[in-house]
């Protein structure tokens, strides 16, 4: 396991955790929960976090950027236009290259518009972007995707911040099956054992905000993903029993008195 790391665009991590900075209810109970959680990536909302205006608190005196990798997103976007200045803002604010794309498709679900999506995935690699997509878990559109220059395929497992879980594991496996791009779960999961599931299934790794952040006790849920996610991938590593409909005994029926 100590050998096993996350690679994405290249550089490799320890964790598999990665942990959004919103929804908190300070700087300082974010950066205490990401400790907790063992993450090594942040993602960080451009619009909506202070990373830049020295006259009011900035992340960067909560979180080392230079200990934890900053991944700059878009939430907050609804076109490719917005996405695409945002994170060439990103880039020339702090030189970020490793980003996170996610065009919203509408205000109350949240979904990904995939149209949007996928346009700006091939200009952002085109500009020298390393992209980490945000997506729905068509199969289809996760392979257009990766053709379309993305670093990592970042499906929904249910709708951004619902808690349901993975709602869709046969398309999550097929995804698995189809890409050799690092496959990240975002948004959805609600507690640590969701985690497991999507590492059991094959997953790289997930990406969890509000379930952390709005839970009754931040903290321990943090390092309860952290621990989830270690079980979850050791688990899958171990290669599972197969299935079965019918009973086998734990202990040889040969020779019984």
């Amino acid at each position: 396991m100590k050998k096993d790391r996350l690679t994405i665009a290249k550089k490799s991590f320890n964790s598999r955790l990665i942990v959004g900075t919103g929804k908190y209810q300070s700087m300082s109970e974010c950066a205490k929960a990401i400790k907790f959680s063992g993450a090594e990536i942040i993602t960080v909302a451009v619009r909506r976090v202070n990373i830049s205006n020295k006259k009011k608190p900035l992340l960067m005196d909560f979180i080392d950027p230079k200990k934890i990798t900053y991944l700059p997103n878009t939430a907050g976007c609804f076109n490719s236009k917005e996405a695409l200045r945002t994170l060439r803002l990103a880039r020339e604010i702090g030189g970020w290259k490793l980003v996170k794309l996610e065009v919203l498709g509408d205000k109350k679900n949240l979904f990904p518009e995939m149209i949007e999506t996928l346009k700006s995935t091939e200009i952002l690699a085109r500009e020298g972007f390393d992209v980490m997509v945000y997506c729905n878990d068509d199969p289809l559109m996760a392979k257009r995707l990766e053709s379309s220059g993305a670093c990592a395929i970042m499906p929904l497992a249910a709708p951004i911040g619902s808690g349901l879980g993975i709602q869709n594991k046969v398309n999550i496996n097929i995804i698995r099956n189809q890409t050799k791009l690092p496959l990240i779960i975002d948004a959805g999961l609600g507690q640590a054992s969701d985690a497991t599931i999507a590492m059991e299934l094959g997953c790289d790794g997930v990406l969890v905000n509000t379930a952390i952040a709005k839970a009754k006790k931040p903290f321990d849920m943090a390092l309860a993903f952290k621990n989830a996610v270690i079980a979850g991938r050791q688990s899958f590593l171990s290669g599972r029993i197969e299935k079965s409909l019918m009973g086998s005994p734990s202990s040889p029926i040969k020779g019984i008195i």
